[in-house]
């Protein structure tokens, strides 16, 4: 990637000396399988010398799947390491090589940009398809995962469509249970406080409280067989109680097995083979994909090659829609309207520009010198330092407009003092263009100076804000080289246009007085002392 990949590319990965990521075990894995994976991740982790601290969960259930750890890495400081975009790729390299697990890990910077469904847990930038009809989403997922894994930009690519994990598939006889007395409800009940770990009961004290939780013993549910060891109890009896083998009780009442049913009278079970979840997206069945760039791919080639995919996929399955989640969304709405933005922007500090010099010409004296310039400059030095055009990087070319048309508003403004006072117009400029020379090139320094550290690198989450700086940097140099020659001649012509044409409008007259033939020309007298302003 030899240049910037204008209106395509997002930020580099921002190094704050932070990464979270997954290690993923195959679907099902006990949380016993889990911790033994566990130890082997820590275990490469802490042979990695860019490590400073770091922590690893494994077995939680509130936040993923069982089958999946949590990464959170502290890496030592910027001087004593390589770039994190290294060590992300060298870390995914060494987890993976554990047999039976794979890892995605992403550097965490200052800013974070997370929209639409996706947590950016798996990864950066996310795409999702969404349908009527399940059946439809998930063959479309399986075929576009295919086409996914072929491109060679990305880090990682997975999707949150797990459809081989083992389910347990309990069928309540209903009819059966009618004649035992036993509800569904209290069926569900049964199973909710048996195997949910939730708690039924807050016990508060003065200084803390404490979470009553009501579930079955670890030994008794670890195996589809222990569902025979439940018992609930017929409405016709009471309420109902649940028992496990061993003495495990799901209730108050212990010794009485008057009024139970065996859950296996009124239930039948199956082992079978099916998703882990069913994820959505506005009320539809969704799939996301989940990935992250390598360092020289941008976000751009990669959006364009899922859209092709997806294009050649779609046909097929016309119920199904797909859209860019999370920073991709946010990259494509933002280069999407960004000719537009642009246009707005201009126009307010013409209309702006317009009202403070009672003309409807000397704006473009102001903006065209130094806006055309700005953004050429911006654009060449991202090119020549092999930068991105990121929404950091547009971010610099706005603060670029508005710093860059200072040295236009102080020559006219200037100069229109002088053509008030008498002068004509090339002694005005030309008096202009001279007096405000030093408080130009003061405020152009000050902006370059401090642009300068950014555009260098400096701090922690440096490489993501680089771009932003090399914009302002670049666009100052290049816009204050060309305007203070460009800027005299352009009002020159426009004056000349002003006089010549709009002054012949009574509505697109001047406010500003215009020397004519025949009345003495002031261009010769001294200047007078100003102050700088």
């Amino acid at each position: 990637s030899a240049g910037p990949r204008c209106g395509t590319a997002g930020p580099p990965p921002g190094d704050s000396g932070f990464i979270r990521g997954l290690f993923i075990a195959q679907e099902g894995s006990s949380p016993a399988q889990m911790r033994a994976f566990q130890a082997q991740v820590n275990q490469k982790i802490q042979e990695d010398p860019a490590v400073g601290q770091f922590f690893t969960l494994a077995g939680f259930s509130s936040r993923g799947p069982l089958s999946q750890g949590l990464l959170f890495l502290f890496l030592k400081p910027r001087s004593e390491r390589p770039p994190v975009d290294e060590i992300v790729l060298r870390l995914q390299k060494s987890i993976g090589s554990i047999p039976g697990i794979s890892a995605v890990l992403t550097p965490s910077p200052v800013l974070q940009i997370s929209v639409g469904a996706t947590s950016q847990t798996q990864g950066q930038y996310a795409y999702t398809i969404s349908g009527i009809v399940p059946q439809d989403v998930y063959a479309m997922a399986d075929e576009l995962m295919k086409k996914l894994q072929q491109f060679k930009g990305f880090a990682s690519v997975r999707s949150d469509y797990y459809h081989d994990t083992p389910n347990l598939k309990i069928d309540i006889n209903r009819d059966r249970a009618a004649t035992y007395g036993v509800s569904t409800s209290a069926i569900q009940s049964l199973m909710r406080n048996a195997y949910s770990q939730n708690y039924i009961y807050l016990i508060k004290e003065p200084d803390d409280q404490y979470q009553v939780i009501l579930e079955v013993k670890d030994h008794d549910r670890a195996h589809p067989d222990d569902l025979d060891d439940l018992y609930v109890r017929s409405s016709t009896s009471g309420n109902f109680s649940a028992s496990g083998s061993g003495g495990g009780t799901i209730a108050t009442t212990t010794g009485n097995m008057a009024g139970l049913v065996p859950l296996r009278v009124v239930t039948s079970t199956k082992e079978v083979i099916g998703p882990q979840a069913v994820n959505h997206l506005n009320q539809f069945t969704s799939v996301t994909f989940n990935f992250n760039l390598l360092p020289d791919a941008a976000v751009g080639d990669a959006t364009k090659y899922i859209e092709d995919a997806v294009a050649q996929i779609q046909p097929h399955y016309p119920t199904v829609q797909g859209t860019f989640q999370g920073e991709a969304l946010v990259f494509r709405q933002l280069f999407q309207s960004l000719p537009l933005l642009l246009l707005a922007a201009i126009f307010v500090m013409y209309v702006i520009l317009g009202i403070l010099y009672e003309s409807y010409v000397h704006p473009f004296t102001v903006l065209f010198p130094a806006i055309v310039p700005a953004v050429v400059g911006g654009l060449a030095t991202l090119y020549i330092f092999h930068s991105v055009l990121s929404l950091y990087s547009v971010i610099g070319l706005f603060l670029l407009l508005g710093i860059v048309k200072k040295n236009g508003i102080m020559v006219v403004d200037f100069a229109l003092q002088r053509i008030d006072e008498g002068w004509d117009l090339r002694s005005a400029i030309h008096e202009a263009s001279v007096e405000r020379f030093r408080p130009i090139m003061m405020t152009t320094l000050a902006s370059l100076m401090g642009a300068i550290p950014i555009a260098l690198g400096f701090g922690q989450d440096a490489a993501s804000r680089r771009p932003l700086g090399l914009v302002i940097v670049g666009g100052l140099i290049f816009s204050q080289l060309v305007t203070l020659f460009v800027t005299p001649v352009i009002y020159l012509w426009l004056e000349w246009f002003q006089e010549h044409v709009l002054d012949k409008v009574p509505f697109l007259r001047s406010a500003h007085y215009h020397e004519h033939e025949g009345e003495p020309a002031r261009g010769h007298m001294p200047p007078e002392p100003v102050g700088v302003r």
